[in-house]
């Protein structure tokens, strides 16, 4: 007897669930969006006027945070060979230091506009969520990305980059967040341990950029112009000085309220006394990386998620040049900052603008092309 198998009618629809490959090329350096986003907020609170709109932008880089997150989980989840590709390339590893300074950049603003929106009870306790995350991400990244660059990557001679910047100043960018939470802990020991630890932080970030920015300068001068996709991350030089001058006076504003007298003097005039001269250098290098970019322009130079250098960077100089206006008195910090403010803004529209007409036609995550 022989028993023939009928197929069961289909109540429901066949779904075949695919990986979606978008997600295979998102590379870390999308961090750099979110950064360049909450700098807009961060730098605008600190203008000699009122910015309109700034909570707004601020709640836009907290939901591409989260958006990105997510993504790049899905990313991890789905092509984990691509992600270890990833830190294993000398040229992707180290913007590993972005996701610091993602969550480190939306910190800020949190506590300089976020409040206004989902107010300060909210605020302060998610300003210590992201610094949390942010500094023990930064610190992991300061240390893990020059590993790996020393002991897995193939680095060939004159080979420098301003990426190599990026895991370094990660604990720059938390040394200029803890300022804004030392008043919201308690009086004694607890501020005066988040003073000194963001001091900490800063020395950690300078003294590795001045070990490697003499290494960049020296490949551009030997080897010449980088290569026209490139060239943008000459501003990522901006970051270091920018945000080392903004922490310096970021520590000046509270360290009265953390540290004994004599301590904090010293701390308002060092914030003076290093920043003026930095600021100098970094107005000297935002005029060498404009004309690159002029000269890049010309040659042919399109966009490509590299254009996200020309933001944050320079927002890290605005912050910088008003810390140097409280401290000094002085109103052509004032104007300074409001120039570099709209160089920043008008920078952060062309890299919104392109980086969304990208992902609507799929250029920017298509698998790059091989030659």
């Amino acid at each position: 007897m022989a028993i023939t198998a009928r197929p069961r009618p289909r109540t429901q629809p066949l779904v075949v669930v695919r990986r979606r490959p978008a997600l295979r090329h998102l590379g870390p350096n999308w961090y750099a969006a979110v950064m360049g986003t909450a700098i807009i907020p961060n730098a605008g609170a600190g203008l000699p006027f009122r910015v309109p709109g700034l909570p707004v932008i601020w709640a836009l880089s907290l939901a591409l945070l989260v958006v990105l997150l997510v993504a790049r989980a899905g990313h991890w989840l789905h092509h984990r060979d691509q992600g270890r590709a990833h830190l294993l390339d000398p040229a992707v590893a180290p913007f590993y230091g972005c996701l610091s300074m993602a969550f480190l950049a939306v910190g800020i603003g949190s506590l300089s506009v976020g409040a206004d929106l989902i107010g300060e009870s909210a605020a302060v306790p998610l300003a210590w969520v992201l610094y949390g995350v942010g500094t023990l991400t930064g610190l992991v990244a300061a240390v893990a990305v020059p590993y790996l660059m020393v002991v897995r990557h193939e680095l060939a001679p004159g080979s420098a980059s301003p990426v190599w910047l990026l895991p370094v100043v990660a604990p720059m960018v938390s040394a200029t967040l803890g300022p804004l939470l030392v008043p919201h802990l308690p009086a004694g020991q607890a501020r005066e341990a988040m003073l000194l630890g963001s001091y900490a932080m800063f020395g950690m970030s300078l003294l590795a950029t001045l070990v490697i920015l003499p290494v960049v300068f020296s490949r551009l001068v030997h080897r010449g112009a980088l290569p026209l996709v490139l060239t943008p991350t000459l501003f990522l030089v901006l970051g270091p000085l920018g945000q080392s001058t903004t922490a310096v006076n970021k520590l000046a504003d509270v360290a009265s309220g953390a540290i004994g007298a004599p301590y904090a003097h010293g701390m308002g005039a060092f914030a003076v006394v290093y920043g003026v001269p930095v600021m100098g250098f970094a107005l000297m290098w935002l005029a060498l990386a404009v004309a690159m970019a002029v000269r890049a322009a010309r040659n042919g130079m399109r966009f490509a998620m590299t254009f996200w250098a020309f933001t944050f960077p320079v927002g890290t100089c605005v912050t910088g040049a008003e810390g140097l206006a409280r401290h000094t008195g002085l109103h052509a910090f004032d104007w300074l900052a409001v120039a570099l403010y709209v160089l920043l803004v008008a920078a952060w529209l062309v890299a919104a603008f392109h980086t969304v007409r990208g992902l609507l036609d799929g250029r920017l995550l298509a698998a790059p092309v091989k030659k």
